[in-house]
């Protein structure tokens, strides 16, 4: 049916494809989420530190 070379240019085009897959899985549910969450909570740390920072000024 196959021979040798094709048997493992199938095997190397199924890794492949599996890796891929769970790149793309591991991307979509771990580090995209962290990163925007990351983002997210460090704008509000920004403003945060703002709002504080204008407050001590007209305190002063």
């Amino acid at each position: 049916m196959f021979e040798f070379d094709q048997y493992l240019g199938f095997i190397a085009f199924l890794t492949i494809l599996t890796i891929g897959f769970w790149l793309m899985i591991f991307l979509l549910t771990f580090v995209i989420p962290y990163w925007v969450t990351g983002n997210i909570l460090e704008i509000l740390k920004e403003k945060r530190e703002a709002k504080k920072a204008k407050l001590e000024a007209e305190q002063k």
